[in-house]
């Protein structure tokens, strides 16, 4: 069996494309149960967000596996192949693992280290499970993947340092001081970076947001969206006079806020002023800076932290990959493993028929015993059994990761003499899927 994903994300898809391909949270189950139906798919998860639509699959084969991959999505969205097929990815086994880890990880995200595809993950893989369309191997491969991506927020810094200029100047802000509540947010102008500044300001516990801008009705409509209060642009000074916090993003062709005006509205301020401009060209006059409780930040101080933090967050991504490798070798060594379970099965329960078997006949023998004395004896003689079976399966299971396991799995059943055992357990399999009793039917493995 083989793991496959075939999708796409922002770097190979444009949105256009991503928007016509994009599964619906309200039908995301019957395109499961539909992907699972699929001829070659034996267990599914669709992940499916903004920047990425991917195709979790455990298939018979891979060649096969990839074409109903694609003939699913073809039929499903109603888009001709042709128009979306050279915008996919396809992965395959190791590499499929190691994608899906570096998803769960942030590294394959537009904004490098980001947190939210974890949460979206897991969404995808505990409606798939609900479905009812994952089995053994997407069990332990989404809750190792999310268990990994947990740990990677925790043990590295990859999520911890701004990548945005909103966020940077909010991380500025913090520096200065040391809580936004009961501060004092002014934006100027309606620019959309200076807005979400603002916004990230308010969530961050900002109190109190007002705007200003050329256009009264244009700052109103911005105010609202932050309970804020409006003003008309001649009310600056007084503005700055009640702020702690000022983002300016007008788009204006020159300074809007000049030397003295600072001078005038910070006169006898004990508190300190953080000015943020956005706006290219600025839009505070840098002489500013010699002002004293004055802290001027321009779209280039803001972009070189951006670019220092992205430089962190790359050496952070580092040692996440690193520990990508470590549990892409371990999701190996566990499926390798997977193949030696009905071999185990097997010898143990024939081990404990004969068990079975001899205490029937001490029992016919020794009629006199009491039940105290049969159940030392049924302990013992499973403790003898199971003492002579761990050597032989510890072996077995050594045997199963390395590169001659089918060799030794046909000798473990030969010396043993399994094969009986494991015919009958092939048959009685081979009776479920007939049936249609999935709900006994073994998971597959990995060849």
């Amino acid at each position: 069996m083989h793991i496959i994903v075939t999708g796409f994300n922002h770097e190979t898809a444009p949105v256009e494309l991503r928007e016509r391909m994009t599964f619906s949270v309200e039908g995301l189950g019957r395109s499961l149960q539909r992907l699972r139906n699929t001829k070659s798919i034996l267990e599914c998860v669709i992940l499916s967000t903004c920047n990425r639509m991917e195709l979790y699959v455990v298939s018979d084969q891979p060649h096969t596996g990839r074409h109903f991959s694609k003939v699913f999505l073809e039929s499903e969205f109603g888009i001709p192949k042709e128009e979306f097929v050279n915008n996919l990815y396809v992965k395959e086994d190791d590499h499929a693992v190691h994608h899906l880890f570096r998803v769960v990880s942030g590294l394959d995200s537009m904004v490098l280290g980001e947190t939210q595809i974890l949460g979206q993950v897991k969404d995808a893989f505990v409606t798939a499970q609900a479905e009812k369309v994952t089995g053994t191997i997407f069990n332990q491969l989404f809750k190792q993947a999310l268990t990994l991506g947990k740990r990677i927020q925790s043990t590295t810094e990859i999520g911890q340092n701004a990548v945005s200029v909103s966020y940077a100047a909010v991380e500025l802000g913090k520096k200065m001081f040391s809580t936004f509540t009961g501060k004092t947010v002014l934006l100027l102008g309606a620019g959309e970076t200076g807005e979400l500044t603002a916004k990230h300001l308010v969530e961050s516990g900002a109190d109190r947001v007002i705007v200003l801008n050329r256009t009264f009705a244009k700052a109103k409509e911005v105010a609202d969206r932050f309970h804020g209060e409006a003003r008309p642009f001649h009310r600056l000074v007084e503005s700055i006079q009640e702020a702690d916090i000022v983002v300016s993003s007008t788009g204006a062709p020159k300074a809007v806020i000049a030397k003295n005006t600072v001078e005038s509205a910070v006169n006898k301020r004990l508190s300190p002023l953080f000015l943020i401009d956005i706006a290219v060209p600025r839009d505070i006059d840098p002489a500013i800076h010699g002002l004293d409780n004055v802290f001027l930040y321009d779209i280039d101080d803001l972009k070189d932290i951006v670019e220092s933090n992205l430089g962190l967050r790359q050496r952070e991504a580092e040692k996440a990959e690193e520990l990508i490798r470590e549990e892409v070798k371990d999701f190996r060594e566990w499926v390798h493993t997977l193949g030696v379970v009905p071999l185990i099965a097997a010898l143990r329960e024939k081990a404990m028929e004969i068990q079975a078997e001899t205490m029937d006949s001490i029992e016919r023998k020794l009629p006199d015993l009491t039940e105290r004395e049969k159940r030392v004896l049924r302990k013992h003689t499973k403790s003898i059994v199971n003492q002579m079976l761990r050597d032989p399966l510890a072996r077995i299971k050594e045997l199963a990761v390395t590169k001659k396991r089918d060799e030794a799995f046909e000798l473990f059943a030969h010396i043993f003499a399994l094969e009986e055992q494991l015919k009958a357990k092939e048959t009685e399999t081979t009776r479920r899927e007939a049936t249609g009793d999935v709900s006994l039917k073994p998971s597959p493995w990995i060849c």
